[in-house]
């Protein structure tokens, strides 16, 4: 396949914020009396925040606090938590400097807010690598909406087709596969196992496991 540049999901695929993302929402959630599984949170993994709040409220209608408020509060929250403790997953400052050797433009096509993606990125210090940094808040709709991921394409103004992408949701997945992108999905290790990321084009445990060679022998493959 060619291909004309790389782009990743950031939350799970280039920082360990997943765990993070997790502790802000039980912590907010449970002061409007929403108590959220681990499962729970998984199961929303790749929304837009105002996305979770409204998908909880539908369903455990809370009062006292505004949904916008609530968003707020588990976003402050996440401010701090990667301030404090956010760190880079493994392999990705050495795939960063592959992909960037190896010609290809780089981007970010996330959920969370551009403040928060300008915080990662200068928290973990590659804000160089990438040309555009793009925020589903942006769209009307978040993933699995390809919406986030066609106007990355748009920013670097390269064919959608020619896009190779990281993802570490499955909602990812699907909103990068309806774009029309090769996906390369890098689940959490609890999340490995789950049929459905079949739907990706290639399958890692980890950036640490990806070659560009197993792109260019096509098909599907899972990496172990």
């Amino acid at each position: 396949m060619v291909l004309d540049a790389v782009i990743f999901d950031m939350d799970g695929v280039l920082i360990d914020s997943e765990p993070l993302w997790r502790r802000a929402e039980q912590e907010v959630f449970g002061n409007v009396g929403l108590s959220l599984t681990k499962e729970m949170c998984i199961g929303t993994m790749g929304l837009r925040l105002d996305e979770v709040v409204a998908y909880w409220h539908r369903r455990f209608p809370w009062t006292g606090k505004s949904l916008g408020h609530v968003e707020e509060e588990v976003l402050s929250e996440m401010y701090r938590l990667i301030a404090d403790e956010g760190a880079p997953l493994a392999g990705v400052r050495e795939t960063l400097d592959a992909v960037r050797d190896s010609g290809l433009a780089l981007a970010i096509a996330s959920s969370s807010p551009s403040g928060l993606i300008e915080a990662v990125v200068e928290k973990l210090e590659i804000r160089d690598y990438f040309i555009a940094m793009c925020s589903a808040d942006e769209d009307e709709f978040g993933k699995p909406d390809p919406a986030v991921y066609l106007r990355t394409a748009d920013r670097l103004a390269v064919d959608p087709r020619a896009c190779l992408v990281f993802e570490d949701s499955l909602l990812g997945v699907r909103a990068a596969k309806a774009a029309g992108m090769t996906v390369v999905a890098v689940p959490a290790a609890d999340q490995y196992d789950d049929p459905r990321f079949h739907e990706a084009n290639f399958k890692v445990p980890s950036l640490v496991d990806f070659s560009f060679d197993m792109v260019k022998a096509g098909g599907r493959h899972d990496m172990v």
